[in-house]
């Protein structure tokens, strides 16, 4: 969804952007001049203990017990709202009672009792989770697992991992998705791969040998749209992964297709246009037609659209108000009309902004922008009816660009370059704390997926 601008876009810079990275780049922490931070974040505040022993198992479950087990306590860790403790005497659950006390004194506000069973060639895992505090059983449930070898095995123990965030805060939790971004090779074309939202099970979705990037997830969570040169001039796409049917924009001349993203209703694809002809269009895959044209800007440039959660709103980035070298972030109604500044704006400081996100919430909007000798830091700006309210600096390390929600509304995926590299980060809205996801990976605009819990099986295995 994301590319930032350049007077013009000329195919060249276009391709130079797409091949990244973020070399030749001061790595200083600096603040943004002019932007109030909005919190001042605290990495170590303290989060509830949840006391994770090791799941017992029966019947065949001896197999995948302590596998699942590593999966949820890396998932619920990096949820980021509990100490996870996991360094327990072996005996603390050895005659099948619960002694609360004890907990409570090993730092236990929550304590999750688990078995795995054979059944079958799969497997049940039953879980029930206690609060030590009140001293008493608050949920229980039998979650069915497919066999470990399947495609669906590790997507279904992060459907469980979910479930527990639910169990303990009402809040969805962010285990059951992946990240869809574009990979540069060593031979300079770029490809769409796919990671889980824990860093593993790489996978490569596209094979073009060209340059392919921009990718953006339909709601459905079996769809990437993106934008290819596969065919020439930069088009739009969609990839069904599940029977690998492709669709395409139909696209005119030499304008350049940009930065898709899917309307909430996943029938429509809206995107960026430049050149003759430039502005936001919509256009409904599902039926084939009716192309829709948001915005003008034959005088200017307008690209990477990203919808409100209800549809009522896209917020884009414009070169309007300050020409090429200092585009900003805008919201409009998403059937067009005036646009209110999202991004803040100070003649004096000509700032850039770029790559905007709408949190799957509502309630905010993130992005990347540009401080002084061209470093970019992440920003989150709570957002309204139009302006907004606040303005977070989330990132201060070296370079980050291209943010990206989780289905959770909490952590955000991005591009970082540190000294040691570049790769796929995320960091939490909450607490500021930051975790590597995919180490040394000449990675670009990555794109975080709904939750794919109803959609196990449906991802490519290639």
């Amino acid at each position: 969804m994301r590319l930032r601008l350049l007077p013009a876009l000329p195919i060249a810079v276009l391709l130079t952007l797409a091949a990244g990275p973020l070399t030749d780049r001061a790595l200083a922490q600096e603040e943004f001049p002019n932007v109030r931070l909005g919190l001042v974040y605290d990495p170590n505040a303290e989060r509830p203990g949840l006391a994770l022993p090791p799941l017992s198992a029966r019947f065949g479950g001896e197999a995948v017990a302590a596998g699942v087990g590593a999966i949820l306590a890396r998932d619920l860790r990096y949820s980021d709202r509990f100490e996870i403790i996991d360094s327990l005497p072996p005996d603390m659950m050895e005659d099948g009672t619960v002694n609360y006390g004890l907990w409570d004194r090993f730092g236990a506000t929550w304590l999750l009792d688990g078995q795995v069973e054979g059944v079958g060639d799969g497997f049940t895992l039953a879980l029930e989770l206690h609060d030590v505090v009140y001293r008493e059983s608050k949920q229980r449930a039998r979650f069915p697992l497919p066999p470990q070898d399947s495609d669906d095995f590790r997507m279904a123990v992060h459907a469980v991992s979910d479930a527990i965030v639910e169990w303990i805060t009402g809040e969805p939790g962010m285990a059951a998705s992946r990240i869809a971004f574009s990979r540069r090779d060593g031979d300079g074309n770029q490809d769409l791969w796919l990671v889980d939202s824990d860093g593993e099970n790489m996978e490569r979705v596209t094979r073009y040998g060209t340059i392919t990037l921009s990718p953006t997830w339909a709601p459905d969570g079996r769809r990437l749209a993106f934008t290819s040169y596969k065919d020439g001039p930069a088009r739009i796409y969609e990839l069904d992964l599940v029977t690998r049917a492709e669709k395409a924009v139909p696209g005119t001349g030499d304008a350049m297709y940009l930065t898709p993203t899917y309307h909430p209703n996943g029938q429509q694809i809206t995107f960026g246009v430049a050149g003759d002809g430039g502005g936001i269009y919509s256009y409904d895959i599902g039926r084939g037609c009716c192309l829709q044209r948001l915005t003008d800007a034959r005088r200017y440039d307008d690209i990477s659209p990203s919808y409100s959660p209800d549809g009522g709103r896209l917020a884009f980035m414009t070169s309007r108000l300050a020409g090429e070298s200092a585009p900003q972030i805008y919201i409009m109604p998403s059937g067009g009309g005036d646009g209110d500044l999202l991004s803040p704006f100070d003649v004096r400081e000509r700032g850039y902004y770029t790559s905007p996100d709408w949190s799957p919430i509502g309630d905010r909007v993130v992005f990347h922008g540009r401080i002084e000798r061209g470093r970019y830091q992440i920003l989150v700006a709570e957002v309204g009816r139009g302006r907004a309210r606040s303005l977070i600096q989330l990132t201060r390390e070296g370079q980050n660009e291209d943010p990206s929600w989780a289905p959770d509304g909490r952590h955000i995926v991005f591009v970082g370059e540190r000294s040691n590299g570049v790769g796929l980060w995320v960091v939490d809205a909450v607490t500021g704390r930051t975790r590597l996801l995919v180490p040394n990976i000449r990675a670009r605009a990555p794109e975080w997926s709904p939750t794919l819990a109803e959609a196990r099986g449906n991802i490519l295995r290639n």
